[in-house]
């Protein structure tokens, strides 16, 4: 595919998973790519999270980070208001902690600046 991608930890380059997983469109207020799969190298704990402001005001979910170096790099959702609840047991990498290797033009780009296609979970 022309837009393929894998993400990278911005703090130490560890591969954490690829635009091949990707499965929604990121909510207003929240910076994140929505994923259905990661590598081994992205970690979590048992213990839940709550949500103290912002968009996760409420939300409870488990941080996720890089193995490697331990950079919080997104959050699973656990439990939330309605208007979030198909990012329940998703993977949600925050885009200010990814780097994007985009494999055709094999240029290295922010996250925040890469418009992947539409994906929807229907699809």
């Amino acid at each position: 595919p022309e837009e393929c991608a894998v993400f990278h930890c911005r703090g130490c380059w560890t591969v954490l998973g690829d635009s091949l997983q990707l499965c929604g469109q990121e909510p207003a207020g929240l910076s994140v790519l929505i994923c259905f799969k990661v590598t081994s190298d992205v970690t979590w704990e048992d213990s839940l999270l709550v949500g103290l402001e912002g968009s996760l005001l409420g939300c409870t979910y488990y941080l996720l980070t890089c193995q490697s170096c331990g950079l919080a790099v997104g959050f699973i959702l656990y439990s939330s208001g309605s208007d979030l609840a198909y990012l329940r047991g998703l993977f949600c990498f925050f885009k200010d902690s990814i780097i994007c290797y985009l494999l055709k033009s094999q240029m290295v780009i922010e996250a925040s600046k890469v418009n992947f296609p539409a994906v929807t979970l229907k699809e």
